[in-house]
């Protein structure tokens, strides 16, 4: 349980109320996608996805993905898209504005999809509570191995588009996170989830999407101490 401020509710882990409306913390990646999966197989009814770009304004902070990326996944999920742009250093009070304003238009839960990280669960609690809302984790608790278990039993699919340089091969950029990969990562001692950050995904289609994300392969960029598939949309 987070310890949280004595005028504070704790929080609930994986709950939610069957048709309730909630939004989620979209970072384009499987997690977040399992999470919004998850949380509507409970019968909750995802409204929003909500994704911080750079100041720019033409990519996302978590993992590098184009605007039009990102739109295309929430035009294939058929739900909305809400955003805002801010700096690093400027992230969380920008997160905050972004949770206050769904928050008006009668979102109360907004869903994340961490694992078992507890600095990063703490933080999304408390954003949360900070905007009047309830931070979900529909993921928490659960392995890291089972994650990838149930990724795939529910016919996701997820294609890699970020790998920390010194850590993973930048030949990895572009291939799907399937059995195979996930065994080889495995193999050298990588965490086939990529929870630390050894890399990224996209997800590109699952049980949610109206049809697959269809990608055009880009350029290997390198940004900060990551390598980055630059991919567009058809």
């Amino acid at each position: 349980m987070v310890r949280l401020h004595s005028d504070r509710q704790p929080w609930e882990q994986r709950s939610l109320v069957k048709g309730e409306h909630f939004c989620c913390s979209w970072s384009g990646g499987k997690d977040s996608c399992l999470a919004l999966h998850r949380a509507s197989a409970s019968g909750a009814i995802p409204q929003m996805l909500l994704t911080v770009f750079t100041e720019d304004k033409t990519r996302t902070r978590s993992h590098g993905l184009h605007r039009s990326v990102v739109n295309a996944q929430a035009e294939a999920l058929g739900i909305e898209l809400r955003s805002v742009s801010t700096s690093w250093e400027n992230y969380r009070e920008s997160l905050v504005l972004l949770l206050k304003e769904v928050r008006r238009d009668g979102m109360e839960s907004v869903v994340f999809g961490d694992i078992d990280i507890e600095a990063h669960r703490d933080w999304e609690v408390e954003v949360a509570l900070d905007a009047g809302m309830r931070g979900v984790l529909p993921l928490w608790g659960s392995g890291r191995r089972e994650v990838l278990e149930d990724w795939w039993r529910q016919q996701c699919e997820a294609r890699i588009v970020v790998v920390r340089e010194g850590v993973m091969s930048r030949d990895y950029l572009g291939r799907t996170l399937d059995a195979e990969v996930a065994s080889e990562l495995e193999a050298q001692g990588i965490d086939a989830c990529g929870e630390n950050g050894e890399f990224h995904t996209l997800a590109t289609g699952g049980p949610l999407f109206r049809h697959p994300l269809k990608v055009l392969a880009g350029q290997h960029v390198k940004r900060g101490d990551c390598w980055v598939e630059d991919l567009r949309v058809e």
